[in-house]
């Protein structure tokens, strides 16, 4: 069975993805692929390349506004982001990370921030981390026409309660709670969970119960999609990146190279040449002007 989004014209939605966990495994269009993206050219680029989800992560307070964690990310700046990305986005589906503080008080102002991001940026789907704890906001939000991606294991949101980014689900405890954490959030009515950072064994069986798709980032490769920071792919981290993180190209050099070239460039006059300059027509050049003194 090959599944083809949306009925053949390419666009990514929900119900595609719901498809995708039931079709046959060995469907090489079954794999979802997921990016982040934060701007309006990342995510065109993102988009016509194919990728199917383009998450606008609040990794983007480290990733782009040099933040040390992701708990510092306003609901304005998410929106501000989403609202570009929303921009350079047509055939993938769209979802915007709520950030830390926009879903932790009641569930009436969850609701109104989550309702800004659809509205106001144009996502169609958020996510929200956390699991059993979560299982009453989802079910608001997904009864409110809301699509929600939830997101377990280590949960960055949760970083100083977790003391640090650490692989989850490693005890037999832990693990027994990752899935009931998945679980809770596909009865709540999410479309699909991301598995953050835990081994790759209990990623396989929580992919094997659930009805809906995993996506899966430090997670193996048996989830039923993959996810990373897309400036971990691009080499445009200044710090080192986490294990699961492929590098496949090394943008930040060739920016470096390109920069020191345009310098040398200017210093030594060789930019702009005389065929990148504007030239006046011959009949409007200012005539030569002779002063005398008096």
């Amino acid at each position: 069975m090959s599944v083809v989004p949306n009925g053949g014209n390419g666009k990514i939605t929900v119900p595609d993805l719901l498809q995708r966990k039931a079709a046959d495994p060995n469907s090489k269009t079954q794999k979802i692929t997921c990016l982040t993206a934060y701007d309006y050219p990342t995510a065109r680029l993102l988009d016509e390349a194919g990728v199917d989800v383009i998450l606008v992560g609040d990794s983007l307070g480290m990733v782009v506004l040099g933040h040390e964690s992701t708990l510092s990310v306003t609901v304005d700046e998410m929106l501000h982001h989403t609202r570009a990305v929303r921009r350079g986005t047509r055939r993938a589906l769209l979802v915007a990370d709520m950030p830390y503080g926009s879903y932790h008080t009641d569930t009436a102002e969850s609701l109104r921030n989550a309702v800004r991001f659809v509205k106001e940026a144009g996502a169609e789907a958020v996510k929200v981390e956390g699991g059993e704890r979560r299982l009453e906001l989802i079910a608001r939000l997904t009864e409110a026409e809301i699509p929600v991606m939830g997101h377990v294991g280590l949960t960055p949101q949760s970083v100083n309660a977790l003391g640090g980014y650490r692989v989850q689900g490693k005890t037999p405890d832990a693990a027994e709670q990752l899935i009931r954490d998945a679980r809770a959030v596909e009865a709540s009515g999410a479309f699909a969970v991301v598995l953050e950072a835990v081994p790759r064994e209990l990623a396989a069986q929580i992919t094997r119960e659930l009805r809906i798709p995993t996506i899966g980032i430090g997670a193996g490769p048996d989830c039923d999609g993959q996810i990373l920071v897309v400036h971990d792919i691009l080499g445009l981290t200044f710090s080192q990146p986490p294990k699961f993180a492929r590098q496949y190209a090394n943008v930040a050099e060739i920016i470096s190279n390109a920069v020191r070239e345009y310098c040398e460039d200017v210093r030594n006059s060789g930019f702009p040449s005389d065929a990148e300059s504007y030239h006046a027509p011959q009949a409007t050049k200012v005539r030569k002007t002779v002063f005398i003194a008096s």
